[in-house]
């Protein structure tokens, strides 16, 4: 047995906490054939309608492609995309009991239109509110209920609420205590709020808008330093797209190329990236096969149409052949 397939079989026995908005994407696909006489806009004769986890759940699919368990925390509403979403984890086989029903908000929904294979419009069913105080506290119950399970911990956000800067502060710091390694894919709201975390996986644009500096793929090295220094985190991973990745951590600095590739959709991308790093961070892989690995991964998925979690055998495969 060769390392990879050594690595891709360890994947089976990890178990990932992961925090974060998850959400439901809604599909219509259907035909347009005439305009509406109510305005000038396209009739959609509706063909087939169609429903995944969308958001932090994208994680958890990839988690679950990757072999590893996933165990979910996220704050949803008591409505009709939650009992979807619960279809969803069953269908799975994964655990619902980290979701925290609200009463007062939404279950985030993303309904896209299609027809003949072109995107007409979405419809968000969302808000951004931050948890509320007895949200917060139930969200950070079920986290020190099911962090002693897991290996490593994603922190997935969307900024939409589930994840609050007492959320993460008190998930770190019970981490830390039990040494599990805590790995972040960030947005605007809670960027500088990630203290002490292990590893940092911002894209180039999330890294450009969180400092506030201006850089570009071919002098990334300072900022990463920077960022690094104002998290006191152990390492900072960025995607830079189809110039591939740079990683700063455990005494290495290196980027990676991109592969070449034929893209066809780069949706989810990063739900991929975050989900390969977190299990090879929790394998203790070194710093450039989690990278090498992580990069090949969101490469692959941005050859398929929409979103789509990572296929292990073909990973396996590439990584054998390009790593």
């Amino acid at each position: 047995m060769n390392r990879f397939q050594q690595i891709f079989n360890d994947f089976n026995r990890l178990k990932v906490l992961i925090i974060g908005d998850v959400m439901l994407d809604s599909y219509i696909w259907g035909s347009v054939d005439r305009i509406s006489p109510e305005a000038p806009v396209p009739v959609i004769n509706v063909k087939k309608r169609d429903f995944r986890l969308g958001g932090a759940g994208n994680v958890v699919v990839n988690v679950h492609a990757l072999g590893a368990t996933p165990l979910v925390i996220s704050l949803v509403g008591d409505d009709d995309a939650l009992k979807k979403v619960r279809t969803c984890l069953r269908s799975l086989s994964i655990s619902e009991d980290g979701l925290v029903v609200s009463n007062t908000r939404p279950t985030t929904e993303k309904t896209r239109v299609i027809a003949r294979h072109q995107h007409v419009v979405r419809i968000d069913d969302e808000t951004d509110r931050e948890a509320s105080g007895e949200e917060e506290k139930q969200v950070i119950e079920r986290i020190a209920s099911l962090l002693p399970k897991a290996n490593v911990v994603i922190f997935q956000d969307y900024d939409k609420g589930t994840i609050t800067p007492n959320v993460i502060s008190s998930t770190v710091e019970l981490a830390k205590k039990k040494g599990i390694p805590t790995v972040v894919d960030p947005k605007r709201r809670n960027f500088l709020a990630y203290e002490r975390v292990t590893l940092f996986k911002p894209n180039l644009k999330e890294l450009r808008e969180g400092l506030k500096v201006d850089v570009d793929a071919s002098h990334i090295e300072k900022a990463v330093e920077q960022l690094k220094g104002k998290l006191n985190a152990e390492g900072v991973m960025v995607t830079l797209s189809e110039h591939g990745v740079f990683i700063d951590f455990k005494n290495d600095k290196l980027k990676l190329p991109a592969h070449q590739r034929d893209i066809a959709d780069v949706s989810g991308a990063g739900d991929t990236v975050v989900a390969i790093a977190a299990c090879c961070l929790a394998l203790e892989l070194e710093p450039r096969l989690l990278a090498g690995l992580s990069n090949l991964g969101g490469g692959l998925v941005c050859q398929h149409v929409g979103v789509v979690p990572i296929d292990k055998v073909e990973l396996l495969r590439e990584a054998n052949e390009l790593l």
